[in-house]
């Protein structure tokens, strides 16, 4: 069980996808508006992780065993398999959250963050409970990075912001502190 809190807070805190591996970028910059808007696709790519992470475990396990050349395509099509399912399910339940997302729906299926997660999981020889774990604290560390990164930049359009640092040079500045403030995680854990 412990193993298990190692494996979560690991993929949430100090192995965050998005701010300590970088991956995941385009939708932190991207979608990060609104906090709404980054909740909901959170929990999308969750969702997503989930599903791949599962997949993943079960293609690594009893289909690749001979064929590991075959992964990465298989994963692909795991991935864009999965964010059709989302996609339809958000289009059908909720069309006003289709429309905010946008291009950055489909857009899951080429998110590094989600093939990272398949790779990283099988390299590491997870089993399936392991790889669930991983998955769910992965998806939860890329919705806390989009849902801190909208509550910053809600939070700056009330601000008067010099004119120089405005828009993506200002979004850049808040990735690169909040990327920072992850790292301290990984010294924190270390020194237990």
């Amino acid at each position: 069980m412990e193993n298990l809190l190692w494996i979560f807070i690991s993929a949430l805190l100090i192995n965050n996808f998005t701010l300590a591996y970088f991956l995941g970028i385009c939708p932190f910059l991207g979608v990060s508006g609104k906090l709404e808007t980054a909740f909901r696709l959170g929990l999308a790519n969750i969702f997503v992780m989930l599903i791949t992470s599962l997949w993943a475990w079960i293609l690594n396990t009893f289909v690749l065993t001979h064929a590991p050349y075959l992964r990465l395509i298989s994963f692909i099509i795991v991935i864009a398999s999965a964010v059709q399912l989302v996609e339809m399910a958000v289009k059908k339940m909720s069309p006003a959250l289709f429309k905010a997302l946008g291009i950055f729906l489909p857009l899951i299926t080429t998110n590094c963050a989600i093939l990272g997660l398949a790779l990283f999981q099988t390299n590491k020889g997870y089993d399936l409970v392991e790889g669930l774990v991983y998955a769910l604290g992965a998806g939860g560390g890329v919705t806390l990075a989009l849902v801190l990164m909208a509550g910053i930049r809600e939070e700056t359009k009330i601000m008067d912001i010099p004119k120089v640092i405005e828009g993506t040079a200002l979004s850049l500045i808040i990735a690169g502190i909040l990327s920072m403030a992850f790292m301290g995680f990984a010294g924190m854990f270390s020194a237990g």
